[in-house]
C-alpha cells in the first residue's frame, strides 16, 4: 500500500474512534503512524498535533515543525480522513445503548493497554 494510503486508513481509523470514543490522536493516530507508517515517536506526535492544529495544537505543533517533526503531507491526508471517519463512528455510537458504548470504549483501552504493555516489555528484554 502507498504511503498515502496508509495515511488514509489511519485517518478513518482515528476519525472513527473519535466519533465512536471521543479518542482519536493520542490513542490510534500516534501508536499507527510508529508502528503502521515507521514514524518516531516525536514524528508521530508532532503529525498528530498537526491534524488537530485548528482547535487544539498549533504552538505544540509549531514546535515540532521547528524540530522537522511534523510530516505536514501526513497531517492534511489524516485531517480530511478522519473528518469522514469522525462521522461514521458519531453515526455508529448514536446507534449504541450508554452500556454497550461504554463496554466498547472499556475493551478497546484495555486491549490497546495491554498491546502497548506487552510491546513496551519485548523492546526492554523483559519477554
Amino acid at each position: 500500500m502507498p504511503q498515502w494510503g496508509l495515511f488514509v486508513v489511519i485517518g478513518v481509523l482515528g476519525g472513527f474512534t473519535s466519533g465512536l470514543f471521543g479518542v482519536g490522536g493520542g490513542i490510534v493516530i500516534v501508536p499507527a503512524l510508529i508502528y503502521a507508517a515507521g514514524f518516531t515517536q516525536h514524528k508521530a506526535t508532532g503529525t498528530s498535533l498537526a491534524v488537530l492544529l485548528p482547535p487544539i495544537g498549533l504552538a505544540a505543533a509549531a514546535e515540532y515543525y521547528r524540530n522537522g517533526n511534523v510530516d505536514v503531507g501526513a497531517a492534511v491526508i489524516l485531517a480530511c480522513t478522519m473528518f469522514v471517519g469522525a462521522w461514521g463512528g458519531a453515526c455508529a455510537a448514536n446507534r449504541l445503548s450508554g452500556p454497550h458504548l461504554r463496554l466498547a470504549f472499556g475493551v478497546f483501552v484495555c486491549m490497546l493497554g495491554i498491546y502497548l504493555v506487552f510491546g513496551a516489555c519485548r523492546r526492554l528484554g523483559w519477554i
